[in-house]
């Protein structure tokens, strides 16, 4: 393969080339390709695609795959969230077990803001500086004057669901002073936690604590967060008439249309984004030798949901200083290193 293709992942019938990484990024096949930072700055890119009050989408573009990679582990598992992670059960005579329901409460994602908190550590105390308390308290009830042929547990029971609505944030210290324009609550409320039946009862008490994703996944800020090379299609050769109209019924919709040229229908390509690399195309023997399809493999599509805590274009620039100081811990350690061999020889 020609060193201008060092670049593209190549997408065949049966597998894939060129899949493999080199011994330094953006490597290729031991050729001698040094790394210029002037280079690299001119090539790296960002370019937002799309931003939603829970969703982003940019293109990260002139990376090696590991500091993509790195980055998305940082949004899983390195951005601190306030969570549920201490459940004192007072009462609790459902259906549902006190571990499971205390599994259940740590996943649902808190409105509030880590930055606001300090970090608890074992043996420390819960003060309005490390923690948020919330309290549970409800009793399941028949409700009076419900036709006895009702079967509707909402009509016939009072609190038969209990939803994260039934949580109630119990603020210590000055926590009711500092977060009065915004007050600490669950994002969702109306998250099912569990049911109850006329006569059973759920008491219990909450600590929020701070943490990251690395810890437990009930921390971790995003939903999902992943990455995908963006796709290239090339046509090698033309192809028109009606083989156009099965070319395009070979991709999602939007990737390829049909134009006119000269009087002359024929395939083209525009928006190979909304791909997803199926090979359909590669099936059919009237296309052999017409179409090339690639992935550029230093431009990666990024999807990140936030689970609404922070708001998605925040975590990416959060996540991106923290990689940024991850690599000055590194260069410090690697200049420490070289400084230390000089100074031994």
């Amino acid at each position: 393969m020609a060193l201008e293709d060092r670049n593209r992942v190549v997408i065949l019938e049966d597998r894939v080339e060129n899949i493999s990484g080199a011994d330094f990024p953006m490597g290729f096949d031991g050729k001698d390709v040094p790394f210029h930072l002037e280079g690299f700055r001119d090539t790296l890119d960002i370019k937002i695609i799309r931003v939603t009050p829970t969703d982003i989408e940019f293109d990260l573009i002139g990376v090696d795959a590991s500091i993509a990679n790195a980055l998305r582990r940082i949004l899983i598992a390195e951005i601190p969230t306030m969570a549920i992670e201490k459940v004192y059960m007072i009462n609790n005579t459902g259906i549902m077990q006190d571990e499971v329901l205390a599994h259940r409460l740590g996943l649902i994602p808190i409105l509030a803001d880590p930055n606001e908190f300090q970090w608890k550590r074992s043996g420390d105390p819960p003060t309005d500086q490390n923690t948020i308390v919330f309290k549970l308290d409800v009793v399941c009830k028949r409700n009076h004057g419900v036709p006895e042929t009702e079967i509707d547990p909402k009509k016939k029971y009072e609190n038969s669901s209990i939803y994260t609505s039934h949580l109630v944030w119990d603020p210590k210290g000055d926590q009711e002073a500092r977060f009065s324009s915004n007050r600490i609550r669950p994002i969702h409320d109306d998250i099912l936690i569990t049911k109850l039946r006329p006569g059973q009862v759920i008491s219990c008490e909450l600590h929020c604590e701070k943490g990251v994703g690395k810890d437990h996944a009930k921390f971790s800020p995003v939903a999902t967060a992943s990455y995908r090379l963006l796709p290239d299609i090339q046509i090698l050769e033309d192809i028109t008439g009606d083989d156009a109209e099965f070319f395009c019924g070979c991709f999602p919709p939007g990737v390829a249309k049909v134009i006119e040229e000269n009087g002359i229908r024929k395939a083209k390509i525009v928006n190979p984004r909304k791909d997803t690399v199926s090979r359909e195309v590669l099936r059919h023997k009237q296309f052999d030798g017409k179409v090339r399809l690639t992935r550029i493999r230093d431009h990666f599509i990024f999807n990140v949901e936030s689970t609404g805590i922070i708001p998605p274009e925040i975590l990416v620039s959060q996540a991106l200083d923290i990689l940024i100081e991850k690599c000055d811990i590194s260069k410090k350690a690697l200049e420490k290193a070289v400084k230390g061999n000089r100074e031994d020889s």
